[in-house]
């Protein structure tokens, strides 16, 4: 297939600059202009729009196989491409867990069959998540985006230093959830003010940030290359800093959830309930900064869809988890870039270049480069409802809100994954 996206303003690497893009056979083809388009050329005008590379998204939960009521690859890749996300990455808090290379070949049949991006699945740190036996690593390291037991943190030392240790010389990496069991003692929102005044049972910081330091240590020790997972507390913030700047192979994310939201946002409603939780407004402050200085390296959805009964039950009692890679780069755009905290540069490279970088992602905008591109109109806005998720999922914090930034197209691998008017027909 050739495509032309004329009119567009292409992100250059510093700048966006009127350009198009001619795209043949998956790749780009040539950027610039007058460009000598064969016939027959399939044509996308991008006036008004930045054409940007194709977003990643290393952080969510597609739900197949296993609990397709919640999500499927179909539904849930179809909601990514309308986010503008060429790219995923799938946690593996699935049945059965891709704990195996059987088991990860169960996911890997669905998203061959009916994935319209780009879904490279998560491989468990250990056997069915269960926190005690390590996987064969050298075996699933080549299917594997990485290793992940995400939804629970690995709470033996040894175990998880076995696994640093097993994963380190397959030069993949770890995506950590950190969470200290012990420290939870039954809460299920930040314990802040919000919590107290309340009457709610809250999830202390420490909870995170006591095994961010645990296995920011492991990975000094055994090399590994270590991702942690949605960062919420501004001592994890802190903890990552310093490791960089001791020179660990460390990284990590947050969500656009945790830069826009704090626990005085909360209502009594299961669409602000997650894990991690939305921490204090020192926590968010933390976080911008982190994401503003390069501490934090990527933004990632943690898009966590469920049934709309699972998520009516309140704060107390409903599943943790909203959908989010629908609304990730316009709330990204509206809640950080729009107010200074970061600029348009940073933006992409949070959403695009660094989770390429650190997962070994191909793409770009450079002739012969895989086609990955999205297609922005960051001047029109629209206001955040529950009719326009494509995802299964419909529950989210930024409901009955305006964000900015709509996204056109989305064109994975040369083919359109996505495009505005031929939804709307």
């Amino acid at each position: 297939m050739e495509l032309l996206i004329k009119n567009g303003r292409v992100w250059d690497g510093t700048d966006l600059r009127e350009s198009d893009i001619l795209v043949s056979d998956g790749l780009i083809k040539a950027v610039g202009t007058g460009l000598d388009v064969p016939p027959g050329c399939r044509t996308l005008d991008a006036a008004g729009a930045a054409v940007l590379p194709g977003l990643v998204d290393v952080h969510v939960h597609l739900r197949e196989p296993g609990y397709s009521y919640k999500e499927t690859i179909a539904d849930g890749t179809r909601a990514a491409a309308h986010g503008g996300f060429t790219t995923v990455c799938t946690m593996p808090n699935l049945n059965p867990a891709p704990d195996t290379p059987d088991h990860m070949r169960c996911q890997l049949d669905i998203i061959g069959r009916d994935a319209c991006i780009e879904v490279l699945p998560y491989a468990t740190i250990t056997r069915m998540r269960m926190g005690d036996e390590p996987v064969d690593y050298a075996a699933l390291a080549p299917v594997a985006a990485g290793f992940s037991d995400d939804g629970t943190g690995v709470q033996d030392d040894a175990v998880m230093r076995r696994a640093m240790e097993g994963i380190a010389p397959t030069g993949a990496v770890l995506a950590a959830h950190c969470e200290v069991d012990s420290l939870l003692r039954g809460g299920y929102i930040h314990d802040g003010e919000y919590a107290r005044a309340h009457g709610h049972r809250g999830i202390c910081s420490e909870s995170e940030w006591r095994e961010v330091a645990r296995d920011i240590e492991l990975a000094r020790v055994t090399g590994c290359r270590l991702h942690i997972c949605h960062v919420s507390t501004a001592e994890s913030v802190e903890l990552v800093r310093r490791a960089k700047a001791d020179g660990l192979p460390v990284t990590c994310e947050t969500g656009a959830h945790y830069l826009a939201f704090c626990d005085a946002d909360l209502q009594e409603d299961g669409r602000f309930k997650m894990n991690p939780p939305l921490r204090s407004a020192s926590d968010r402050a933390a976080l911008l900064r982190g994401v503003a200085d390069g501490t934090i390296d990527c933004i990632a959805s943690d898009h966590a869809p469920h049934s709309a009964e699972e998520k009516s039950r309140g704060l107390e009692k409903s599943a943790m988890g909203v959908t989010g890679i629908e609304l990730s780069l316009p709330a990204v755009y509206t809640y950080a870039v729009m107010p200074g905290h970061i600029t348009f540069a940073r933006m992409i490279e949070l959403m695009a270049v660094a989770p390429r970088r650190i997962f070994g992602i191909g793409g770009g905008l450079e002739p012969g480069d895989r086609a990955d591109l999205t297609v922005v109109d960051f001047n029109s806005k629209f206001m955040v409802s529950r009719a326009m998720f494509l995802s299964r999922g419909k529950s989210t914090p930024f409901e009955g809100l305006e964000l900015h930034g709509v996204v056109r197209a989305t064109v994975a691998g040369g083919k359109i994954a996505y495009e505005e008017n031929a939804q709307k027909q």
